[in-house]
């Protein structure tokens, strides 16, 4: 190992003599390195990809495969020096991964230095962060407690009876009868923007279920109270991400002329309800339940165990974590919560108080983090794998989202881009490491009620709350985290994505648009003109792991 007196740097010769590779940069996890790809290097490369393209190049005046390698140089010089310069770039950063035994944590950033022409040596600078080195975690010792809910004929008939109210029909009420939670307001409206109307804004005839949330934040709550043949005018504002571009965050208002109030009417859960759903009777529907009802309490059973499992090798583990991976998780979080902020009734003070509560989503974004990559290791120590039959019915499953055209794109997406494969892998990796643990892991069991494992799950004091939590479970002043937030809440069962050393992407100095996988086809607004006072659809929560 040579040094470099004045630069105070390292110089590897384990590299070749063609490529220099020197350090720049090694505090915690981040690493430097400046790598000088000579133009010798750069010129055998076109070379080799001149001798590939030429027999496919045609011209006029010779056969195929017949043209000069002069010319077809003087045809494609400049995109034969580009794919070159990027094959370089690739094989060099391989290199450098590999010789230093390097695991980016993300994809490191290469940077091609100033003043390169064609025929001089390139001279890139390329910064990352490393994963941390994890000594093997520990499995010996895990104590869990498994809590199972019998399903009883009281569940099912409140799941059954929650079904025949989801088919509920409404009676007109009294025209003196004042509309209340849960009845149903047939309206007339024009919604208007600092006094003008709005395309798109006005309609007749749509039934309103006040509590339902299906219309922007506000505007069902004003609809409390009125009767038959009243006229309002109701005060809101539209989400800052609403559909509409041309309302999304602008107040409005909407004067509605009430046509009818109605009552919902008592739905019975019996033979005659079954057979509207096209069984065969009450019975029939009640065993269905009761297969759904189970498979929903073994997912709560499993969200303890899974909630307590995560919360002891959170509590046995503490490394540093790649702030870029930190910054990424977080930014997904705060996204979440943004969205859900702008369905508030009052957006502003749901994002005040987010930001009182930052620090704390910062915390859960390096739990996640932690536990990612803790799984990732116990799982590559442990042989835990995802086949590639399973890999395959992953991407066939996913690509169903999408519409028959575009399918094919998706799956060839997931197929060329290691790292949305990786996305689409993570999750199941995850499972298969904690149902690993499972196995291992001492258990005993405890029979509940369902509202006893719903409380366990949500019990600070049963230490359940996972990786979202924010908390070192030794401090007694550990503040925690919000509850109130969907994105944070369920982060238990969401560690930050396995961590994939990154290198699999081709480094590239050339700015190219990366091919995107298919969007998802929209949904056809329905033909009305009711549309205005709608509810942005919420957004899916993140596939996180």
């Amino acid at each position: 190992m040579l040094h470099d007196l004045e630069n105070n740097v390292e110089v590897d010769e384990s590299v070749s003599e063609a490529m220099k590779i020197v350090e720049t940069l090694n505090e915690g996890l981040k690493r430097g390195y400046t790598l000088t790809i000579t133009a010798k290097d750069i010129d055998a490369e076109v070379d080799k990809e001149l001798k590939r393209i030429a027999p496919q190049v045609r011209m006029p005046g010779f056969r195929p495969g017949k043209v000069p390698a002069n010319l077809v140089r003087k045809m494609h010089g400049e995109a034969l020096q580009q794919d070159a310069l990027n094959k370089a770039v690739q094989d060099g950063v391989q290199k450098l991964l590999v010789d230093h035994k390097l695991r980016p944590a993300m994809q490191p950033g290469v940077e091609l230095g100033e003043g390169y022409e064609p025929g001089k040596d390139a001279e890139l600078k390329i910064e990352m962060e490393v994963l941390p080195v994890i000594e093997t975690p520990s499995i010996e010792g895990l104590k869990l407690e498994r809590l199972t809910a019998p399903v009883d004929d009281k569940a099912i008939d409140a799941a059954v009876q929650t079904i025949a109210d989801s088919q509920k029909s409404y009676e007109s009420a009294a025209k003196t009868y004042k509309a209340a939670e849960g009845d149903q307001v047939v309206i007339d409206f024009e919604g208007k923007v600092d006094g003008v109307a709005f395309e798109g804004g006005k309609g007749e005839g749509m039934a309103v279920v006040i509590g339902s949330g299906q219309l922007i934040p506000g505007f069902e709550d004003q609809l409390v109270g009125v009767k038959a043949n009243d006229e309002k005018v109701l005060n809101v504002t539209f989400p800052a991400d609403y559909g509409a571009e041309h309302l999304a965050g602008k107040p409005a208002t909407f004067d509605i002329v009430v046509a009818e109030v109605k009552k919902p009417v008592d739905s019975k859960a019996d033979d005659a309800f079954a057979k509207s759903l096209g069984l065969e009777g009450i019975d029939q529907l009640r065993e269905l339940v009761k297969g759904q009802v189970e498979q929903e309490h073994n997912g709560l059973t499993r969200t303890f165990m899974k909630r307590k499992l995560l919360d002891q090798l959170a509590d046995a583990h503490d490394f540093d974590v790649p702030p870029s991976m930190v910054e990424a998780e977080f930014n997904q979080i705060w996204q979440q919560l943004e969205h859900e902020a702008s369905h508030e009734a009052d957006p502003e003070a749901a994002r005040a108080e987010m930001e009182k509560d930052k620090d704390d989503y910062r915390n859960i974004a390096v739990r996640r983090v932690r536990l990612g990559l803790l799984l990732s290791e116990i799982g590559q120590a442990n042989g835990v794998e995802v086949s590639q039959q399973e890999m395959s019915r992953l991407i066939m499953q996913a690509a169903q989202q999408y519409g028959p055209q575009d399918r094919e794109r998706f799956i060839q997406y997931v197929q060329q881009d290691p790292m949305a494969a990786a996305q689409l892998r993570a999750p199941l990796y995850e499972d298969k490491v904690v149902d690993f643990l499972f196995e291992k892991a001492e258990i005993s069991d405890r029979e509940v009620s369902r509202e006893d494992l719903e409380a366990a799950i949500e019990s600070e004091d049963s230490h359940v709350h996972g990786p979202d939590c924010g908390h070192d479970h030794g401090d007694a002043k550990a503040k925690k985290a919000p509850e109130k937030k969907a994105a944070a809440k369920k982060a238990d069962d969401k560690p930050a994505k396995e961590a994939k050393p990154a290198a699999a992407k081709p480094a590239t100095v050339k700015a190219e648009k990366a091919e995107k996988a298919p969007a998802k086809k929209a949904a056809a607004p329905k033909a009305e003109k009711a549309d205005a006072p709608k509810k942005a659809p919420a957004k899916k929560a993140p596939a996180k792991k």
